[in-house]
């Protein structure tokens, strides 16, 4: 395991990864809560999990499109 302080790139990193799967799973949690709440079973859960991927893999993509830096 390594020691010390960790790299404030590679932390950077993981902290944007992490922000990226909050947002393909945020729509879909809020799906399925107005599905409980509206009866819109299955409906609030599909488009929410459609907004999620969607949302999700096009933050992925202006991620990867960016310049690299050093």
């Amino acid at each position: 395991m390594p020691r010390g302080l960790p790299d404030p790139k590679q932390l950077g990193i993981y902290f944007t990864l992490a922000y990226v799967g909050m947002e393909m799973v945020a729509p879909l949690v809020a799906g399925l809560i107005l599905d409980d709440q509206f009866g819109w079973t299955p409906w609030g859960t599909v488009i929410g999990a459609a907004l999620g991927l969607i949302g999700g893999l096009a933050h992925l993509i202006v991620l990867l499109n960016q310049p690299k830096n050093g």
